[in-house]
């Protein structure tokens, strides 16, 4: 008995925080098309996002380039097959491994940070102090952020992938001395519009859901000190599930309507 009243406690705690996210999206849309609009705060956290995250984006595609052809060459080798590695390793990582990958590490160094962020100002009483001052600090804090993880992450996966299908043409180049014209003319003759544009066009959400929830955590942050904690891991959390349920969303459109 206790048990079923435990989860049912835990299964309405979860459909009440599905609401109060969706009361704060339709708040942030609010917000967003009202003025004044914060562009210098924005600027400052699209170079913040996009700048800090970019090395790492840099490394983990580069290594997901090199590691993503060496295990596919002995196999297609087997089959005699080695000349579509090019086509194959540029539409797995353009339509499906690159916007995943780069939105995950977005969501553990973008979203824990601004989780954390958000919950040390709420728990020093910082977003108290700017209402009573008369500053939104909604506006300021939640639309400028939301809005930069939007515009910054389709930018950091066109680069992400760019970086990958850079690995796997050096894997190529010292396995079998591919040239770079060859090696990219076999990888853009492979990729479609209908490959770009669905694999751009979802990374619009996962940036707006990264935002999304490391925002609502951190800003709705209690319990003091460890509530930061408790903000930045749930964030992190939270947006990797909601990524995946995006991407599969994003898939199953794709395919009916492509």
């Amino acid at each position: 008995m206790e048990q079923n009243n435990s989860i049912n406690i835990r299964i309405k705690a979860f459909f009440v925080e599905i609401g109060e996210i969706t009361y704060f999206s339709n708040r942030f849309f609010l917000e967003f098309f009202s003025k004044p609009f914060e562009w210098r705060e924005l600027l400052r956290q699209c170079y913040s996002m996009g700048n800090k995250s970019l090395l790492l984006v840099i490394v983990t595609n580069f290594i997901i380039g090199l590691v993503l052809t060496l295990q596919t060459r002995p196999t297609l080798q087997e089959f005699g097959a080695v000349s579509w590695i090019p086509s194959m390793v540029s539409i797995s990582i353009i339509r499906e491994i690159g916007p995943i990958i780069t939105a995950l590490i977005c969501a553990g160094r973008i979203g824990s940070g601004i989780g954390a962020e958000l919950g040390s100002m709420r728990v020093t009483e910082q977003i108290d102090a700017m209402e009573v001052s008369g500053t939104n600090p909604f506006k300021f804090l939640i639309v400028t952020r939301i809005t930069a993880t939007t515009l910054m992450l389709p930018l950091l996966v066109i680069f992400g992938d760019a970086v990958a299908l850079v690995g796997s043409f050096i894997v190529e180049n010292l396995k079998d001395d591919v040239s770079f014209v060859l090696y990219f003319n076999q990888v853009f003759n492979a990729i479609e519009f209908s490959d770009l544009i669905p694999a751009t066009i979802k990374t619009f959400f996962f940036g707006y859901a990264i935002g999304l929830i490391g925002c609502y955590k951190g800003y709705n942050s209690k319990k003091g000190t460890v509530g930061v904690g408790i903000a930045a891991n749930s964030a992190v959390v939270f947006t990797s599930m909601l990524l995946f349920v995006i991407d599969f969303i994003a898939v199953f459109i794709t395919y009916i309507f492509i």
